[in-house]
Formats: C-alpha cells, sequence, structure tokens
C-alpha cells in the first residue's frame, strides 16, 4: 500500500539520516524519490563523484544514461516526475582494482521492501545493472546480467533492465549492438509515455 506524501517524507528522511553502515564506509544517503513521480530509476549505488555532491547519476554514467532515455538534466533531476534509488544509498568504497565495490547488501535488506511500499505505483521502472534486476525481478531474472537485458521484451511495460551506463561497460555495448537499436528507441518511448501526465 502506497504511502501518504508524508509518510514518504518521514521515510527519505529516515534514509538520509542512516549511519547503518557507518563502520564500513562514509554515509552520505543519496536519493530522489517523490509520491508524483510516475517513472523510477533503481539503480546500483552512487558512485564517489555523486557522493560528494550529493547529486544522483551527476557523472559521466549520468550523461550517457540521459542519453539513453532521450532526457534532458532538468527532466532527470525533477523529483515531479522521476524518483532515483539505489541499491545502496551510499558510495561503498572501491576494490583493490579500484572499480566501486557493490552495494552492501544490508542496505537494501533494511531500507528497500519499505521504500518501495512507500512509493506509488510506477508506470515504468528502469532496471540499471545486476543489483537491480535480481531484487526487482526475482526468479524471472536470467543467468546473467546481458540475457536479462536480451530478454527486456518479457518484462514491459513495466520493467526495462538496462545494462549499467558506465564507461566499464564501453565493450559491452560493441558487442551487444541490438541494445541501441532496438532497445533504446522502445527505452524512449516509454519515458516520454512515463513522464507526459
Amino acid at each position: 500500500m502506497t504511502a501518504t506524501p508524508r509518510a514518504l517524507a518521514r521515510l527519505v528522511a529516515e534514509i538520509r539520516a542512516c549511519r547503518i553502515c557507518a563502520d564500513i564506509l562514509e554515509p552520505n544517503p543519496v536519493l530522489q524519490v517523490s509520491h508524483t513521480a510516475r517513472l523510477l530509476i533503481a539503480s546500483q549505488a552512487p558512485g564517489l563523484r555523486v557522493h560528494q555532491t550529493g547529486l544522483t547519476f551527476n557523472d559521466a554514467s549520468g550523461d550517457r544514461l540521459r542519453d539513453w532515455m532521450g532526457v534532458d538534466r532538468a527532466t532527470f533531476y525533477d523529483v515531479r516526475r522521476v524518483s532515483i534509488t539505489g541499491m545502496a544509498f551510499c558510495f561503498p568504497g572501491y576494490d583493490e582494482n579500484g572499480s566501486d565495490l557493490p552495494p552492501p547488501k544490508i542496505c537494501a535488506q533494511h531500507w528497500r521492501t519499505r521504500l518501495m511500499d512507500a512509493l506509488p505505483s510506477q508506470q515504468v521502472t528502469l532496471l540499471v545493472g545486476s543489483y537491480a534486476q535480481t531484487w526487482h525481478l526475482g526468479d524471472r531474472v536470467k543467468s546473467n546480467m546481458t540475457e536479462t537485458v536480451k530478454a527486456w521484451r518479457e518484462y514491459r511495460p513495466r520493467f526495462i533492465p538496462l545494462p549499467h551506463p558506465s564507461w566499464r561497460n564501453n565493450g559491452w555495448l560493441k558487442k551487444n549492438p541490438w541494445f541501441e537499436a532496438e532497445l533504446v528507441p522502445y527505452l524512449r518511448r516509454s519515458v516520454r509515455r512515463a513522464l507526459s501526465f
């Protein structure tokens, strides 16, 4: 059951004050949600720049995601129209190879169900990366991210699985030209419909 706008605001305030992972990372929960948005971007976890600026997808990955969606920054950051929430709300740090660590499971375990229950029914949910895909699709998820994204037609119109828009996936995009040829046009149409209220 969807929470009232006041209850959602209280939950967001709780999330922003969260220090559950303070022993392993520097807390700075970042999310963008509202009671009126009909488009949800379910992502992985904030990167370092997002952590520093407090603005979700405020980096090159965000530029690529906005391009895939066919929206400008003003639309993307219009909280009345677009909700954005990662599987974790804080930057998890880097591994020994300089890649972002995965989102700590405790974040989703503690907050995800409560937040999804408090949000209104989404017209479209973009599932960015395997962590969001696994949580939202459950046993409908395929054996890996590529197979899940390839099966995008099975999840529409409610869910659209996407690879992470990081530069680290440039090779993936070259190996999978069907993504930009087939899925991106559908994504843009779906985003336009969800935002036209």
